[in-house]
Parts: structure tokens; C-alpha cells; sequence
């Protein structure tokens, strides 16, 4: 008898190459996403290895600090908010690359002095003439920052060297918004420069949809309307707005959550498998998607969405006051703070599939969670046993706060009855041992870094997502809420939100 040989266990990975040099120009480089996730992912990208050597920092901001005065403040963060203990003699490497400009974006000798900053962290770190910058600023400073920078010359990709921008949400408004904004940052700068930023992208449960269901032959023949009943995407927050309340009375559950990070993990789940993972492949399918949801009338909107606004309650042991109680929101706000819509992907494999997506703050407990609901085996085989009920199988992808996926069965209990218990095939990336705390970032910055878009939005996903949302937003605005605050804090939602599932003959799946 001839041996064969046995597969591998696993895939070897490719070692992963250090990002490419580049002077990384941080815009907002005062505010709280710089101290609080960006200087804390470089650092965990310079412990991996990732981080180039050929590197260097510039900070942009109003505030009148020197170059001295900003490394000690970022000094001063990173300790603050590093995810793992830093070692100083890492932190002191990296000390004498970090250096800082002081103006108001809306000044235009801005940009000739930053020029003059580029050129000289170029000359001394060897950067190779490549620059990221990222505007970790509000939105409506994005397209001035932009055109000061295209006056400087700073977008012009020099030969051989890359000039990219990070953007971060929200991208616009409304579809409208999100239009002009795309045309104002186009005309100055190159959409492949372009990189929309989504921290949501970033998290490896998110990466692993794609990995979960084209690289498992088992999954992709049942990924289908023959098999699968419907999907639930659920992100909830225990959380209320913490101090946002300027922001979000503006924003609201449908804009700050619903429309960027929930549209995108469906279109990942619902994605057709692309001809490659290439940043374009993967795009154009994740596009296609979203182009396929079925419009909604305004009477749709009041049939299959529902919005809520929390009221004082008890999460935990600790009363919490009501959404119009929080600080700089409007005493009589009609900003919801949870939604929940119903979709319809209308394409071959997703026909009659309904998706549910909901989102609300000061939920019973943090959770952001997928869950796949196949249809029910049929119960005629049983007939003359005691079971008149089985349940569906459910495939649950839960991406916080402990990343991990799990597949719901059945079992026979033993003994000699005909008795069924759901049992679970579970997998959790803590079975890969002590994952490295990171910030939700790094993945995505170092993809700057090497120049692979997949992870970010490109202009017309944004479009797409917004033609989704923007008339649910125009009925919501011309028909105010009357039963603001509908829901307690440390409850699930409002009623209304069980009765949009309940009517199809479904429930929601809450969080184990």
C-alpha cells in the first residue's frame, strides 16, 4: 500500500514586512483619538515588527506646543493609554523621530511650514518621500485641509513615492453631504489616495467573515436563501454618549452606528466571493451588495424600521439618568439613540432573506454579534416520537466584547427517550492563546502603510450606504417621534422593535 501524505494542520503564514517608510502627519494631533488609539497602535506596530524603521511623526494642531513639548505629551499618553506596558527604551527610539507644527487649518502659511517639516523628517529618517497623512479632525474640516494641502503641493505623488490620506467618519450627513464631500476631497486629491476609515473593519472577527466563509467548503454551499431563514447583526452599547452630546443629539444611532459599521459587516456576510482578495475585488462585491437592498418608500420606513430613545433605568446596581438628562443635549430631543431596520438583499442567492439590524445605546450589556438562523429541519421524521418542536441551527459570529463563533446543534440526550439538547461547536481566539491588547487600528494603519485598501470605503460604498439611509433619516425628520423616551436604559429596546420581528414569526436573538 502506497503512503500518502497527511495536509498541513494549518496554512503557514507569510511572514508580514514591515510597513513602507513614510512621515506619518497627524492633523488633530492634540484631540483625544491621537492619545487614546493612534500613538498606542504605532507603538504596538513598532512591538510587532511592523512599524518601518525609516519613520517620523508630525503633529498638527492649534495648540502652541514645541517639538519638546509635544514628545513629552505623547510620552505622557502612551503610557497613559499603551494596551501593554511600555518599555522605554522603545519608546525613547522612537522619541527623536516625533516633532510638531502649530497652526489653524484655515491658515494658509499652514502648509508651507508643514512642507518644510516633511522635508526635513525626510532627509533625516530616510522616509523615502512617502507621507500619510491622517485628519483626525471633524468632518467639516476635511475638503479645507485637503485644498491647503493639494496648494502646498503636498498630494503630489513625487516618483517612486506615495502621498495617501486617512479620513476619518462620519463621511457626510446624508447622501447628499456625502456626494459633495467626495467631490470636494476628488478634485484636490486621487481616490485611490483616499483611505475612509472604519476602526470596526479592524477587528479580527470582521477580517475572519471572509477567511470563515470562502475558505470552509462546508459554509459557502448552505450561504444561500434555500438555507438560511434570516440574519440578525446586533451592536449594542451599555454605554450612554459619554460626554458626546453636542455630537451625537446631531447624529443619532442610524448615522453614528447604523450606516457606516452595520452596513458594512452586512456586506460582508452577504458579499458574493470575489475573483481575488484584492482591494478592488473585494470592494466592487461589497458594493454590489449594498446596491442590492431594496429601496424604501416612506411607507416602508414606517413598516420595517423602528427608533427608540432611552429613559432613566438601572444597569446593573447604578440608576441612570435619561437620554435628555445627559449633558448638551436638547431637553426635548428626538434623536434616537436605538434603531432597528429591516433589509431585503435583492439579488439571486438572498431573495425573501430578511436581515435585521439594531443598534441602541444603554443596552443590557456590550455586545456586537452576527447571527445566521438556517431554516428548521422538517419534524415529520420525528412523527411518532415525543418531540413536536425542533429548533433552528445558529451560526453566531460574535466580534465583541470576546471575539469567537460558534455553531448551534442538535444532540440526542442519552438515554432511551427521544430527547434533544442544542449543543455547541465552538471556537474563541482565546484557543490561539493570549491575543496582543491592541487599539482596533493597527491593521488598518499599517494597510495604509503598505498601500492595501480593502479594509477602507471607497467613495461609492460610502454613496451606496447613504442611499440606504437617507430616506429612512427624511421620515424620521418629518414625522417627530411622540413617544420619546421609549425604552428604559438596561432594557433591550422598545416594544415597537419586538414587535417589527415578531410580526414576521421571528424573535430576537439576544446576546448568552
Amino acid at each position: 500500500m502506497t503512503a500518502t501524505a497527511s495536509a498541513p494542520a494549518h496554512a503557514p503564514a507569510r511572514p508580514q514586512r514591515p510597513g513602507d517608510p513614510c512621515v506619518m502627519v497627524i492633523f488633530g494631533a492634540a484631540g483625544d483619538l491621537t492619545r487614546r488609539k493612534l500613538i498606542p497602535a504605532l507603538y504596538n506596530l513598532r512591538l510587532h515588527g511592523l512599524l518601518p524603521r525609516s519613520f517620523a511623526v508630525i503633529g498638527v494642531a492649534r495648540t502652541h506646543w514645541t517639538d519638546e513639548q509635544f514628545r513629552d505629551e505623547m510620552g505622557a499618553r502612551l503610557a497613559e493609554f499603551a494596551t501593554t506596558p511600555v518599555d522605554p527604551a522603545i519608546a525613547a527610539e522612537y522619541a527623536n523621530r516625533v516633532s510638531f507644527v502649530s497652526g489653524a487649518i484655515d491658515d494658509a502659511s499652514l502648509y508651507p511650514r508643514l512642507a518644510d517639516k516633511i522635508r526635513e523628517a525626510d532627509a533625516a529618517h530616510r522616509t523615502a518621500g512617502n507621507v500619510l497623512f491622517y485628519f483626525a479632525t471633524p468632518p467639516a474640516t476635511f475638503a479645507p485641509i485637503a485644498r491647503g494641502l493639494a496648494a502646498a503641493g503636498l498630494t503630489v505623488e513625487p516618483p517612486g513615492s506615495w502621498r495617501r490620506v486617512i479620513v476619518e467618519k462620519p463621511f457626510g450627513t446624508d447622501l447628499e453631504s456625502a456626494r459633495a464631500l467626495n467631490k470636494e476631497l476628488q478634485a484636490v486629491i486621487s481616490e485611490p489616495q483616499i483611505y475612509r476609515i472604519d476602526h470596526y473593519l479592524g477587528k479580527e472577527t470582521v477580517q475572519n467573515i471572509m477567511v470563515l466563509r470562502f475558505a470552509n467548503g462546508v459554509l459557502e454551499p448552505l450561504w444561500n436563501r434555500r438555507y438560511i431563514d434570516h440574519i440578525q447583526i446586533l451592536v449594542a452599547e451599555s454605554i450612554g454618549i459619554e460626554g458626546r452630546g453636542a455630537y451625537y443629539d446631531e447624529a443619532g444611532t442610524l448615522r453614528d452606528m447604523i450606516q457606516n459599521h452595520m452596513f458594512q459587516l452586512l456586506s460582508l456576510v452577504a458579499m458574493e466571493p470575489p475573483i481575488s482578495f484584492s482591494a478592488e475585488d473585494v470592494r466592487n462585491e461589497k458594493v454590489k451588495v449594498l446596491r442590492s437592498i431594496r429601496p424604501m418608500p416612506p411607507e416602508d420606513v414606517l413598516q420595517r424600521t423602528v427608533r427608540g430613545q432611552y429613559g432613566e433605568g438601572m444597569l446593573g446596581d447604578a440608576r441612570v439618568p435619561a437620554y435628555r438628562d445627559e449633558p448638551n443635549v436638547k431637553p426635548a430631543s428626538n434623536t434616537e439613540t436605538y434603531g432597528a431596520v429591516q433589509l431585503f438583499v435583492e439579488n439571486w442567492r438572498w431573495a425573501g432573506v430578511p436581515f435585521y439590524l439594531r443598534s441602541g445605546k444603554r443596552l443590557p450589556r456590550r455586545c456586537t454579534e452576527i447571527v445566521i438562523q438556517f431554516k428548521r429541519a422538517p419534524l415529520h421524521l420525528f412523527a411518532n416520537t415525543p418531540l413536536d418542536y425542533i429548533g433552528p441551527n445558529r451560526l453566531r459570529i460574535t466580534v465583541q466584547p470576546e471575539e469567537g463563533i460558534a455553531l448551534e446543534i442538535k444532540a440526542k440526550v442519552p438515554g432511551p427517550a427521544i430527547d434533544l439538547k442544542g449543543v455547541k461547536l465552538a471556537f474563541s481566539y482565546r484557543d490561539f492563546g493570549d491575543m496582543p491588547p491592541s487599539t482596533g487600528y493597527e491593521t488598518l494603519l499599517y494597510d495604509c502603510m503598505i498601500g492595501d485598501s480593502t479594509l477602507f470605503h471607497r467613495a461609492d460604498m460610502v454613496e451606496a450606504a447613504w442611499a440606504i439611509a437617507t430616506p429612512i433619516l427624511d421620515v424620521w425628520r418629518s414625522i417627530p417621534a411622540r413617544d420619546f423616551p421609549n425604552y428604559a436604559a438596561g432594557s433591550w429596546g422598545p416594544p415597537a422593535a419586538d414587535e417589527l420581528i415578531q410580526k414576521d414569526a421571528r424573535r430576537w436573538i439576544h446576546p448568552e
